[in-house]
């Protein structure tokens, strides 16, 4: 399944981020403002950054408020999934999930698809892009040891100058 739909935003930022107060409120000033202005009614949200999660939560409290909104779970993961594990799991905390048909499942690539299939399908992106940070990655030896090595580009980084090559509009709340 692709989606596409008017009105909707994406959420995109680094796995780690300075979750504090100013953040937050600046996150509920540009998401109010999208639901208000915008009227960006459909959110994607990908997984595994605190940037996600900010925002999901941020979200899902203006849910109470603004009820015609919904939380989409674009997986970059979980191929194959039967309705009864959907209900149980994606839809209690989201309105649908879908897994891009362009997803490679299994591959650190999945997780580029799956931001690039979030950008194409929305008319705005909010990042969380910081152009210092530089992501630390696991990587397993030859003994089994886990050493820490930092990679020269971020997913956030590609799926932000991917963004800007569509001439999508940007926030990025970063500061």
């Amino acid at each position: 399944m692709e989606l596409k739909v008017n009105n909707t935003c994406c959420f995109i930022g680094h796995r780690k981020i300075d979750w504090t107060k100013m953040l937050e409120d600046r996150v509920k000033a540009v998401v109010e403002n999208l639901i208000v202005k915008k009227r960006v009614d459909t959110f994607l949200f990908g997984s595994r950054s605190k940037f996600n999660d900010l925002c999901y939560e941020v979200v899902s409290e203006f849910k109470k408020k603004y009820q015609n909104i919904k939380r989409i779970y674009v997986r970059g993961e979980f191929q194959y999934i039967d309705d009864k594990y959907k209900e149980k799991y994606f839809l209690k905390y989201h309105e649908d999930s879908y897994l891009p048909n362009r997803c490679s499942v299994g591959s650190y690539a999945s997780y580029i698809e799956r931001n690039r299939e979030m950008i194409d399908s929305s008319d705005i992106c909010v990042f969380y892009y910081d152009k210092s940070y530089t992501p630390e990655r696991q990587v397993l030896s030859n003994r089994g040891v886990s050493p820490k090595y930092s990679s020269k580009t971020s997913g956030t980084k590609l799926a932000f100058d991917y963004a800007k090559r569509k001439h999508k509009e940007i926030i990025n709340v970063y500061m």
